[in-house]
């Protein structure tokens, strides 16, 4: 059992990491809570009291104060992060206790474990905003979506934002041979087949190859084609915590992996030639990525077909405009091999991509 007394506070403090506080003497609920903290990859600190140490006990990211220490820390300032855990499910009086401790929440054990787990976990790893996620998806087969994809997470890495890059295509044929790097050492989706309930952002960071300054997790060259959906939540849970930006590349088709991908995208951008057929195919993408994807738009590729323009192109499909994504020249040169999508920082693709982010971490911020 859990539940929140006033407010449920914010998993932590954008760039506060720290070891959690545990005030208790109950030598049974201590071994439980340092089990819990060992599981989420926190040290914390242990006292039976408030701390004497100045800033002690205001400076923890996380206090989680045993029910049989209530009494000794009533008097504490109050402060945001204190969670009172006890384990009688049946005693209405921790609620009253909560109260007077101030605490946020109150949580009975065991039942409330993977709660206190990623509450721990977030502490450790100093979680902060969530990445900014864009899903990239082709409006027809070969419209760009991979390359558009790319040089998103190429321009948002070297504009200095954390940047992890998502192929979500197993079909695709690898956004790290795209960037040049398929043999790269990191882990890739098979690897994380098993994963459940909550994976570490830094130990998934640090797993995957790192290429042109940004992290991809990509597919890699055996018979794996898909992944459960629980992993899927998992893994792209843990990159939004990191912050930043997560680029994803999508499949056409909506699956229940896809699914559980469009539903923590911030925004989409489906990516259409200007032409009639791609058109009439991206209104289907549209209709089906639109079921879970709120906030979907249009970036329009020439050559136009007679009578489109971009906006032309966005109205029929009932879409806000990203704008029109243009030509690299840079990219069809014979001499390009190795050469990443929005590498060259001034070329006209890297223009586009960095004059998206600027608008969409605008939004973002005003949100």
């Amino acid at each position: 059992m859990s539940g929140t007394v006033t407010h449920d506070p914010p998993p932590g403090t954008p760039g506060r990491q720290g070891r959690p506080l545990i005030v208790t003497e109950d030598a049974e609920l201590l071994d439980d809570l340092l089990r819990l903290c060992a599981a989420a990859g926190a040290t914390p600190e242990v006292h039976h009291g408030v701390p004497e140490q100045r800033g002690g006990w205001e400076g923890a990211p996380l206090v989680l104060v045993g029910d049989d220490a209530a009494r000794r820390v009533r008097g504490a300032p109050r402060r945001r992060g204190v969670v009172l855990v006890g384990r009688d499910q049946d005693d209405p009086g921790i609620w009253r206790r909560a109260v007077e401790i101030g605490a946020d929440h109150v949580l009975v054990l065991p039942d409330g474990e993977q709660w206190l787990v990623d509450r721990i976990a977030d502490v450790a790893e100093g979680v902060g905003r969530p990445a900014l996620t864009v899903g990239v998806i082709g409006g027809r087969g070969g419209a760009g979506a991979s390359t558009l994809a790319c040089a998103l997470a190429v321009t948002a890495a070297r504009e200095g934002l954390r940047t992890l890059l998502v192929d979500a295509d197993p079909l695709g044929g690898g956004l790290d041979v795209l960037l040049g790097g398929e043999t790269t050492e990191g882990l890739r989706w098979p690897a994380f087949a098993s994963s459940r309930g909550r994976v570490g952002g830094g130990a998934l960071e640090e797993s995957l190859p790192e290429l042109h300054a940004l992290r991809v997790l990509s597919w890699d060259r055996g018979d794996c084609v898909t992944v459960p959906p629980q992993a899927v939540r998992a893994v792209l849970a843990a990159a939004r915590r990191r912050g930043g930006a997560v680029v994803v590349d999508l499949p056409r088709r909506v699956d229940e992996g896809v699914a559980e991908v469009l539903a923590q995208l911030d925004l989409g951008l489906l990516v259409v030639p200007a032409e009639l057929r791609a058109m009439a195919a991206s209104a289907r993408v549209a209709s089906a990525v639109g079921m879970v994807l709120r906030d979907l738009r249009v970036a329009v590729r020439g050559p136009y077909a007679p009578g489109l323009d971009d906006r032309e192109v966005a109205r029929l499909l009932g879409l806000p405009l990203a704008g029109e994504v243009p030509v690299e020249p840079a990219l069809r040169r014979p001499d390009a091999g190795g050469t990443p999508p929005g590498a060259v920082a001034r070329g006209p693709l890297a223009r586009f991509c960095s004059a998206f982010w600027e608008r969409a971490l605008t939004e973002a911020a005003a949100a």
